[in-house]
This record gives C-alpha cells, structure tokens and sequence, in this order.
C-alpha cells in the first residue's frame, strides 16, 4: 500500500519507477516522464493558435533542457531522449533562419505583428512563473512525509533520494535562469527587430517616391517630345498650310497611335499584376497588393481620361485652321507694306539725285548768309565765321559737280552749317540784348518752373490771391512766359507781399493749348516705391511735362518716405477738411517737387494715423485708409478751385476716386475733368465688406449691385477695380498682350466679363523706362560708363562685380546670367531655382538679387544661398540693393525673367538698355518687348532675345541652351546683338503720345457734349 501511495506521489509529479522494496537490492530508479504541466515551453508555445514559425524558432533556441541528473542508466536513457528535443528544435531553428523574411509594407499588419510578439512573451513568462509554483509542488517536506511510512527500513535510500531531490531543486533553478535569459535575449532581437522593420519601411518609401519621380520625369519627356513635335508640324503648315482632310487624318493617326499606347500600358499593367500575384500569397501582402492594383486602375482611369481629352482637340481644329488663316493674312499685309516701302525708297533715291533742288538751296543759303551780314558787321569774330561759311558754300558747289554719288553727305554738311550759323545767330541775339518779351524761358530746369506753380497754389490755399489770378498765373508758369519769370528773379529776396503784388500784375497771360493733369497715386518713384507703380506715375508724369503739358502729383505723406528725395519740401499754413465715418477730419497738405514735378503731398489728421505705419501697404485697414486718402485728395482739388482737364488715379488704392468724382464732386463744382484708371495688375483687387465703403461717404446700397462695385465672389463685398473700370471714362493696363489676357476668366480675376462690356474704354499700352536714370552712358553706379558703340565699359564692370561678389573671373568669356526680382510665384520662382543649376551644367555663372515676402520660399532660397556660399560661380543676395542692381545689369550677359504671368515687366527694357539680352517668358509685356532671334517669322530687326511659352522646366532649358549656343559659337554676332537692343528705344516718349491722344480726345468729346458724365 505504502508502495502505492509513494509511487502515485511521484508519478503525480512526473516520477514513476520509486520502490520501497529491496528486491535483489537494487537501487530504486527515477523516470521523468514530462506531463503536460512540465512539457518545454517551446512545445507548449507550438500549440498556441495563430504563433508563426519564425517565433517559434526564437522559443526553441531560448528554451532550457528539463534534465535532472539520476544515476540510473534508466533514467539516463530517460534524459537523452528529452536533450535531443532541443537539439532538434535548434536545428530547426537554424533552418528557419535561412529562409528569407518578408518584410511587410502594411504598417497596420507590422503594428498587429508587434502585439502578437509582446503577448507572446508575456504569456511566456506568465507560464514559467506558473511552472515554477508547480515544480515547488515537488518540495522535501512533502517527499520526507511520503516516505516517513518506511523510515525505520529505509535509511540509505531515504538519503539518496534526498540527495536526488536537491539535484532536482538545483536543476529546476538553473532552468529558470536560462529560461530568464532566453526571455531578455527574446526582447533584445524583438527590439532590434522593430528597429530594423522601421529602417527598411522608410528606405522603401524612399524607393517608391524615386520610382515615382522617374516615372513621372519620363511621362514629361515623352510629352514634351510629343508637343515638339507638333510644335514643327505647326510651324510647317505655317510655311505651307495643310489640306483640312490631311491634317485631321494626321491627327487621327496620333489618336489611335495613343490608343495603342493605351493599350500597351493596359497590358503591361496586367503582366505587373500577375507578377505580383506569384510574389507571396500572404494575407497581408495581398491586401497590398490590391491596394496596388487599385492605383493602377485609377491610373488606367486617368490614361481613359487623357485619351478623352485628346480627342477633344480635334474639335479645336477649326479655331486652329482660323487662326492660320488669320496669320496668313497678316503676312500678306506685311508683304504689302514691305511693298510700299520699297516704293518709298525708290522715290527717296529719285529724290536724292535731283541736284537742282540742292543747288537752289544752295543759292538760298548765299541769300540768308547776304541777310546775315547786318548781324555780322559790328564784331571781327562775326566776320570770320561769315568767311567761313561761304568758303563751305564754294566747296559745296564744286563737289556737287564731282559727283552725284556724294549728294547725301553734302547735305548732311549742308544741315550742320545751318546748325552752326543758327546758334551763331543766337549767341548774337542773346549778347545784343534783343529778346522779344514773348519768347519763352527754355534754358530752367523743370525744378524751378514746378517749385514755382506750387507757389501760386500755396498762395491760393492760403487765400492770398484770388482763383482767376491764380489759375493765370498757371498758365504763365505752364507756358514758361518770360515775363513770369523775370517778375520771380526780380521778387526772390522782396518779401511775401511785394512777391503776390508783382505776381498779380502779370494776368493778362494769353490761353494756353496744353492739358492740366493731375495724376492721385499711392506710389511714386523714387520717394515712396514699391514696384512698377511709383516708375509709371513719375516717368509718365515728365514724358507728359516735357510734351508742354501741366502735370501734378498727389500722394499720401507717409512717415517711410525718402525726404531727402523731395526738393523745398514745406507746409503749407492752410488746413483741408474732408469726410470721414460721418466726421470732418482735418489734412495738413505739403508740398515739393520730385523728379522736377510739382508734388502735394496729404497728412491725415485721423487719430488712426493712417500713413504713419512704417510702412506703405499690408496694413488690415488699407481699405479705409485708401479710400480716406482718395476723398482727401478730390476734396484738395475743389477747395483750391483747381479745374484739370485729366485726373488720372492707379490701382485700387485709389481707385475710389471714379465714383467719388462723379457720385459727390461734380455735383460740387469739380466737374472739369476726364477720370483715367489704370490698373496695373489685376491680381490685386482690395475687396473689402460692402459696410466698408460708406465710411468715405458713398452710398453703400447704390453701389453694391452686379452692375456697380459688387464683387462677383459675394454679394456683400464691393471691389474698386470694378467701381473704376465701370465710372472711369478711360480704363487702361500696361502691355496690349496683358490687356487681351485679362479678358479671359482665368486673368481677369473675376473681372473679365466686365472689361469685356466696357472694351471700347479699355486699352493696353506698354511702359515706358526711365532713360534718366537708367543709361549707361551716365550711370553714376557704374565702374565704366559705356554705350552701343563702345562696349569696353561692359567687360569692365563684369570684372568689377565679380571681384566685388567674390566669382572666378579666370575665364572672361565665361558667360554672367542676371536675375532682378521679387521671389513671389507670379516671378516663376521654382523656375528660376531651376535656373540656378542649369546655368552651372552650362558652364555659366548666375547672380540673384531679390528677397521675398513670403516665408517659406525666403527660407528655401535661404538655403541655396548658404549651399553656394563660397561658389566661384554663383551668388545669391537675398535684398534689395539700387547700386547693386545698376551694377548687375551692367555685367550680365543675359537675364532671365520666367515671369507665370507679368503685366508689363520693366526688368527686360532695363536689361537690353545695359546690353544684355533677355530670356522671357511669352507673357503679358514680355511678349510685347521680347522676340526671339530664331523665330524667322519675326523681322530681323525686331529680334531681339529668347523667348519661351510653356512654364516648365523644358521651355526655360530649352531658351537658356539657344542663348549659351548663340553666345559661345559666334561673339561677333553676339556684339552685334548688343549693339542692337541697346539702341531700342524704351523711353516714356511712345507711351506718352498714345496717353496724350487719349486724353485729347476724351476732353474733345466732353467739351463737344453738354453731358460731360
């Protein structure tokens, strides 16, 4: 009995085999039989639902051999039979570990697999511990107690399998020891195991955004290629225009040739999925796999799309053949006046071989030199010169009997000596004293004539003399009358009283014919610019000036201005009220003259402080602070009983004027003038709540409709663009290109359908340059001054910059790309970043000047320049320097000017005054005053840079690679093309004459009307 009870104690506990009896005196023996409580961890884990092999080998190679060493050869038996498990389980662990694991893209299935591995490991340990407290069942009270029946017969073997016992206790702690380093070392390689699944996860994205770009870069090239290529067939059919039949059968080839395509894709689509298929066939990886297989049918989808797209432009071939048409038309035309003056030549050569008519001029010239020995006779130096001038007379006639050929350089020499006896003529008039009282002051600059019609308008002001007087007086001064000015010279150091009692005795000034303009602007240059706004109002204002006619500026004081720009800038001791949010608010008014223009210049007396912000836009209330201005500035007008022919206000800072004029001044009295809005980017709009616009006076329900100042994005918003546009009786923009742009809905902003039912008041005319300011004959900011027959200067300054900037100047020839701009996106920034790099494979140099407003591409740009610190050959100023600008239009070979859209543009008329050539994009102004050299249907005299349509960075490659070509194959040419477009005239005077007609006749047919609205 007792042998039974010991012996189901042990087996209880996994031990069968113990006996009390001595039989044959053998030793009793121990079997370790593993019940299910103590099986290996590692055959536990196996039976665990959803534990992948791989985990599995991690267990087996941590899981300790359950051995309790028993002498008995039995027993030993026993034990070689539970090593080899492990033995084995390692085996297989080394095999494991030769098939390559996936790793999986999903990051839902890797997250679920770090769950499943971190329960694992705590259900491992959770079963240690729980086999430990069953291993402790097996303890040596509990043995000693099951034994204690046969102690007294027992004593030897009682000891020995107390023995046996503490080897069991000792076995049982090393296997917790190794299963606890097993769990650490499990941890360690989950752990580097996470680390490497993230490395690998980042790298193949990595490699998917390349695959994508390279795609994406390929997709481009073939496009490109495919628009070259119709691009040639354009040009083509522009020599000799297709059949209608045989280009739409071309272009019905290049449809199924893309259908083709299509197809091929679609296949190769297919091929890709069933490769994929046969990769794995995981749950997880088809899950990604169909993933995949959906953005490739949405890229199927968009193919479908294009596809449709193509076939659309067939039905584009009628406007395509129209436009062909038309550019045949355009040719004959030009054919027809290259015809004409062709026939003008031949009759100027007819013209130049009448020599009777020279001689008859000649005999005229004899006569005048008889008339002029009356002048003559009082002085010796008189006499010589008339010698002089009939000994040029005889030489004249006996050369004209030489030759017909060397007609036209007599005459030349003929003009000159009229010239000089002219001026002798007038030397001797002005040293006689005999002046007739009429003849005008010529010789005063526009400073002195403008500080002194801002006189007789401070008098007025000031209520000194009376409006009749005052408006006689400016006409005196607008005719630069003689008598005005010696009555100023006789005066200057007389007091204030004596000066207006002398002024006034001068009113009997016949009407003069010139226009009284008065231009109301937020900008002017040089004293408060921005950009192409404040260049407009004061190089439009001189060219009108030196035309002969009366021309003022009003404009905010702001606190940022640059004073000392300002001549005799003073106060004047009067005040001008104006309505504001239902008060009247004072305005101290100044005035000066810049640039020899006559200036007022407004200070708001608001407590806003209005143009006392440091700064001249960006402000949350320009709105008001507009509008504010634009009501002060009429209100200026009116109360000093100024009556101009022309008010002529710029953009929507004051674009209020329009309505404010008609709505509430011409009904006052101040009904003299024409209104002229000229809007030079309509990107720029300041919309603002409807509420906002009655803080000036206006009737906000009279104007907020469709028809008035209503912005098309809301019904209570209003927009002064619209309100000009529509009140205004001349509308114009900078560049014809960009006049006929904006009447597309996508760049007219939301104003085309207006511009288009005012077209007839609606005209584009192109900017002007200063030629002043900017001529590098005179530049005072240049190194060498220089000029198109002399370009010495040039190569100069380009060494002078490049030592100043810090570039290689090892090789002279080394072409300089120049790049002046504001970095915003309407500039084309990412393409002049593109510029950059494609300059530097070419084998050029690059220098940028410009910063930008907005923060994130200031930062990017901030960036290159650190990366090109220390280049030899490019440099970035992220700035605005005037004397650094001069100096790099002066060094550049060439300028880029990648414009997204650009309504005029002066930077390319700047560059091509300093010699270097422009490459632009065909945009608004830049179409109107770049054409390329290598376009042959443009006459070779407009030619005059590089040019390119598309946006991208293929077009500006493929400008940039034409004008490195042109320059490094053939310098000579190069020189010749310097020459010519520094001898292009961008001045103000083309443009004034057309602003001059418009004017003349918009004041005719006021005048003609009895209704001047």
């Amino acid at each position: 009995m007792t042998t039974t009870k010991l012996s189901s104690c042990f087996l209880t506990n996994g031990l069968v085999g113990i006996s009390c009896k001595r039989e044959h005196a053998s030793s009793p023996r121990f079997f370790y039989l593993p019940s299910r409580r103590f099986l290996p961890a590692s055959c536990k884990i196996r039976q665990q639902r959803g534990f992948d092999s791989s985990k599995r080998q991690d267990i087996k190679k941590g899981s300790p051999q359950p051995i309790l060493p028993i002498s008995n050869s039995s027993l030993e038996s026993n034990s070689d039979e539970e090593d080899s498990q492990p033995e084995n389980g390692s085996a297989d662990a080394e095999k494991g570990n030769n098939i390559p694991s996936t790793v999986e893209t999903n990051h839902v299935d890797e997250t679920r697999d770090e769950h499943v591995q971190k329960g694992e490991v705590t259900r491992l340990k959770n079963k240690l511990t729980k086999k430990k407290e069953d291993l402790n069942f097996l303890t040596v009270p509990e043995v000693a107690k099951a034994l204690s029946i046969n102690e007294s017969g027992g004593d030897g073997q009682f000891g020995e399998l107390m023995a046996m016992i503490r080897n069991a206790e000792k076995n049982i702690l090393r296997l917790d020891q190794a299963r606890v380093s097993a769990l650490a070392e499990l941890s360690k390689i989950l752990s580097e195991k996470e680390a490497l699944q993230g490395e690998i996860y980042v790298l193949e994205m990595k490699l998917a955004e390349t695959d994508e770009r390279i795609k994406t870069a390929a997709q481009e090239k073939v496009r490109v290629e495919r628009l070259e290529e119709q691009l040639e067939k354009l040009r083509h059919e522009m020599v000799s225009p297709p059949e209608s039949d045989g280009y739409v059968l071309a272009l019905s080839k290049e449809i199924e040739t893309l259908k083709i395509e299509n197809m091929s894709l679609r296949n190769d689509i297919e091929t890709l999925k069933s490769k994929l298929r046969s990769v794995e066939n995981t749950d997880e990886r088809v899950v990604v796999l169909e993933k995949e297989c959906s953005g490739l049918e949405s890229s199927v989808k968009d193919l479908q799309t294009k596809l449709l797209v193509s076939q659309e432009d067939v039905s584009k071939l009628s406007s395509l053949k129209t436009e062909c048409s038309d550019l045949w038309t355009k040719v004959e035309s030009l054919q027809l006046l290259l015809d004409r003056a062709t026939k003008q030549a031949e009759q100027a050569v007819l013209v130049l071989q009448e020599n009777q008519d020279l001689k008859s001029k000649v005999e005229k010239i004899e006569e005048s030199l008889k008339e002029a020995n009356v002048y003559k006779e009082s002085s010796e130096k008189i006499q010589q010169y008339n010698e002089l001038m009939q000994h040029k007379v005889q030489l004249l006639e006996e050369r004209l009997e030489k030759s017909d050929a060397e007609i036209f350089s007599y005459v030349q020499l003929y003009q000159e000596s009229i010239k000089e006896f002219q001026e002798t003529l007038e030397r001797l008039k002005e040293e006689s004293n005999r002046k007739p009282r009429d003849e005008p002051v010529d010789d005063m600059p526009w400073d002195y004539w403008s500080r002194l019609l801002l006189t007789v308008d401070g008098w007025l002001l000031e209520k000194k003399i009376a409006n009749d007087d005052a408006d006689l007086l400016r006409e005196m001064v607008w005719k630069k009358d003689r008598r005005i000015h010696d009555t100023y010279i006789d005066v200057k150091d007389k007091s204030e009283r004596d000066a207006i009692s002398a002024f006034l005795k001068l009113v009997s000034s016949p009407t003069s014919q010139g226009l009284y303009v008065v231009h109301i602007a937020a900008e002017m240059a040089p004293v408060a610019k921005v950009g192409g706004l404040g260049d407009v109002v004061a190089g439009l204002g001189k060219a009108l000036q030196r035309r002969g006619h009366l021309v003022e500026i009003i404009l905010p004081k702001y606190d940022c201005m640059q004073y000392d720009r300002v001549r005799d800038l003073r106060a004047l001791d009067t005040v001008v009220e104006s309505y504001f949010d239902g008060k009247l608010y004072k305005n101290k008014i100044w005035i000066g003259t810049v640039e020899g223009l006559p200036v007022h210049f407004i200070e708001p007396q608001h407590p806003s402080k209005f143009f006392w912000r440091g700064q001249f836009y960006g402000e949350k209330d320009d709105f008001k602070r507009f509008s504010y201005f634009s009501r002060a500035a009429l209100e200026l007008l009116l109360q000093s009983g100024k009556k101009p022919d022309i008010i002529h206000c710029h953009d929507w800072q004051t674009a209020f004027v329009a309505p404010l004029y008609w709505d509430l001044y011409a009904p006052k009295g101040l009904d003299s003038a024409r209104i002229c809005f000229t809007c030079h980017n309509f990107e720029y709009q300041g919309t603002s709540s409807a509420s906002d616009l009655g803080s000036c006076g206006l009737d906000v329900n009279q104007l907020n409709r469709p028809d008035r100042m209503q912005d098309h994005s809301s019904g209570d918003r209003v927009n002064p663009v619209k309100g000009a546009i529509i009140f205004s009786n001349i509308v114009t923009t900078v560049s014809p290109t960009y006049a006929q742009e904006v009447r597309t809905s996508e760049g007219g902003k939301g104003l085309h359908s207006t511009l288009n039912s005012n077209s007839k008041k609606f005209i584009g005319i192109l900017n002007g340059i200063d030629t002043d300011s900017w001529n590098p004959a005179t530049d005072p900011f240049l190194k060498a001054q220089f000029n198109a027959k002399d370009l010495q200067g040039k190569e100069e300054n380009k060494y002078a910059l490049r030592k100043q900037l810090g570039l290689s100047s090892a090789e002279s020839r080394r072409p300089l790309v120049g790049c002046i701009t504001r970095l915003v996106p309407q500039k084309g920034v990412h393409l002049i970043r593109h510029a950059i790099y494609r300059t530097l494979e070419l084998g050029g140099q690059f220098v940028l000047l410009g910063s930008s407003p907005v923060p994130h591409i200031q930062r990017e740009f901030e960036g290159i320049e650190q990366q090109f610190k220390s280049h030899d050959h490019v440099r970035l100023l992220l700035k605005y320097d005037e004397a650094l600008s001069h100096s790099i239009y002066a060094a550049s070979d060439m300028f880029i000017i990648p414009s997204i859209f650009e309504p005029c543009g002066l930077t390319q008329m700047i560059a091509m005054r300093y010699g270097s050539i422009p490459i632009a994009r065909k945009t608004g102004g830049l179409n109107d005053s770049v054409f390329d050299i290598d376009d042959d249907t443009i006459p070779t005299q407009f030619q005059n840079g590089f040019t390119f349509q598309t946006a991208d960075e293929q077009g500006l490659n493929y400008a940039l690679e034409r004008a490195f070509n042109h320059y490094k194959k053939d310098e000579e040419k190069w020189v010749r093309l310097m020459e010519k477009v520094m001898s292009i005239d961008f001045s103000w005077a083309s443009s004034a004459t057309q602003y001059e007609e418009l004017y003349t006749r918009s004041v005719a047919r006021a005048r003609a009307s009895p209704n001047r609205t």
